[in-house]
C-alpha cells in the first residue's frame, strides 16, 4: 500500500510540474503550425524562417504573457536539443570524414578570430567582462546552448545572460533571412560550399538548419561544419575554466578572494545534447536503421525544429535590447560581420 501511494504521489508530483509548462508549449506548437500553413501559401519562405518571424512578432506585440514563458523556455531549449539529436540519424561518419583538414583549418580560424576579436571589441567599447565574454561565446560557437554553458564561468548578472542570448537569436534569426539571399550575389553557386559557410557562421544549430535548409544539397555541409563548431564548446570552456582559476589563484595567494568558480556550477566541458548527437550518429552509422524510421525520425525532428524555433524568436525582445544600450548591439552586430566575413573568406580559400 505504501508503493503504490508513493506511486501515485509521484504521478501527481509530475502533473503538477507538467501543468504550468502546457500554455507556453501549446502556444509554440500553435506558432508551428501557422509556420507551416505560412510555408504552403509561400514556399519559397522555409517553416523554420516562418516560425522565427511569427516568434519575434508575437513577442514585441506584447502577445506573450508571463504564464506562457516556462513552456516557451522548455521549447527554445529542451525541444531544440531534442530536435538536434534526432539530427543526427540523417548523418554518418562518412559524411563527417567529407569535412577534411581545410574544413577543420576553416572552422577554427574562425572560430578562434571571432571569440578574440569580439572580446578585444567589448573592452574597446567598455562593456563588462562577463558580457563581452558571453556575447563572444555565444557568436563564435552555437548561440544560446554555448552562453549557457559558460554562464558560470562568465559569473555576471542574469542581465548579462538574457543581453547575449536575445543577440545571437537576433542575429541568427536575421540569418536565415539574410544569407539564402546572398548566395548568387557572393558568388557562392555551389549549395556545399553555400552550406559550408552557413555551418561556420550562423550561430545556433536550429538557426544553421533553417538557414540552410533554404538551399537544396546545402544542409550536410553546413551541419558537418555546423557539428565541429559546436564540438568547439567543450575546449573553449575548458580553457576558460583554466583562465579563470589561474586568476581565482593569483587574487587568492593576495588577498582573501575566494575562487569566482563554484565547483557545483561547473558546467560539463561536452554539452549532453551535443553527445546525443554524436551517439545518434555512431548509431546511423553502425546500425542498419529502417528507412521507415528514419524518416519517422526526420520528420518527427522537422516538427520539433519548428515549435523550438518559434519559441526561441520570442526571445528577441526589443525592451531587453533596449535596456542593455547601443554598445551590446553594436558589438553583437559587429561580430556577427565578423563571423560571417571570416566563414566566407576560408570557404572561398577551400571551394
Amino acid at each position: 500500500m505504501h508503493a503504490t501511494d508513493t506511486s501515485t504521489a509521484g504521478r501527481r508530483g509530475a502533473l503538477r510540474r507538467a501543468v504550468p509548462l502546457l500554455p507556453g508549449l501549446l502556444v509554440a506548437a500553435a506558432g508551428a503550425a501557422l509556420a507551416y500553413l505560412v510555408h504552403l501559401a509561400v514556399p519559397g519562405l522555409n517553416p523554420g524562417s516562418a516560425a522565427v518571424a511569427l516568434g519575434v512578432l508575437a513577442v514585441n506585440l506584447g502577445l506573450i504573457r508571463p504564464v506562457l514563458q516556462p513552456g516557451l523556455k522548455i521549447a527554445s531549449r529542451t525541444l531544440l536539443r531534442t530536435a538536434v539529436v534526432l539530427l543526427g540519424l540523417q548523418l554518418s561518419f562518412r559524411q563527417l570524414g567529407e569535412l577534411g583538414s581545410a574544413g577543420l583549418i576553416v572552422v577554427v580560424v574562425t572560430v578562434g578570430v571571432t571569440f578574440v576579436t569580439t572580446r578585444w571589441l567589448g573592452r574597446l567599447l567598455g562593456l563588462d567582462r562577463p558580457l563581452s565574454l558571453l556575447i563572444a561565446t555565444g557568436f563564435s560557437i552555437c548561440g544560446a546552448s554555448a552562453i549557457a554553458a559558460m554562464e558560470p564561468f562568465a559569473k555576471g548578472r542574469k542581465h548579462d545572460t538574457a543581453v547575449a542570448v536575445a543577440l545571437v537569436t537576433l542575429c541568427g534569426s536575421l540569418a536565415i533571412v539574410i544569407l539564402p539571399l546572398l548566395q548568387h550575389p557572393l558568388g557562392l553557386d555551389d549549395p556545399v560550399a553555400f552550406g559550408s559557410w552557413v555551418g561556420a557562421s550562423v550561430h545556433d544549430v536550429g538557426q544553421t538548419v533553417a538557414t540552410a535548409n533554404q538551399v537544396p544539397g546545402a544542409l550536410q555541409s553546413a551541419v558537418i561544419v555546423k557539428l565541429t563548431r559546436v564540438i568547439m564548446l567543450a575546449p573553449l570552456v575548458f580553457a576558460v575554466a583554466v583562465s579563470v582559476r589561474r586568476v581565482a589563484a593569483r587574487l587568492s595567494s593576495g588577498t582573501a578572494q575566494s575562487s569566482p568558480v563554484e565547483p557545483g556550477r561547473r558546467p560539463p566541458l561536452m554539452p549532453l545534447f551535443v553527445l546525443g548527437f554524436l551517439l545518434a550518429i555512431i548509431a546511423n552509422s553502425v546500425f542498419s536503421i529502417p528507412a521507415g524510421a528514419l524518416q519517422a525520425a526526420k520528420t518527427a525532428q522537422e516538427i520539433l525544429l519548428a515549435v523550438a524555433l518559434f519559441g526561441l524568436g520570442t526571445g528577441v525582445s526589443w525592451q531587453v535590447l533596449r535596456k542593455a544600450g547601443g554598445k551590446p548591439l553594436l558589438l553583437g552586430l559587429i561580430s556577427w560581420v565578423i563571423i560571417a566575413a571570416v566563414a566566407y573568406a576560408g570557404v572561398r580559400l577551400t571551394h
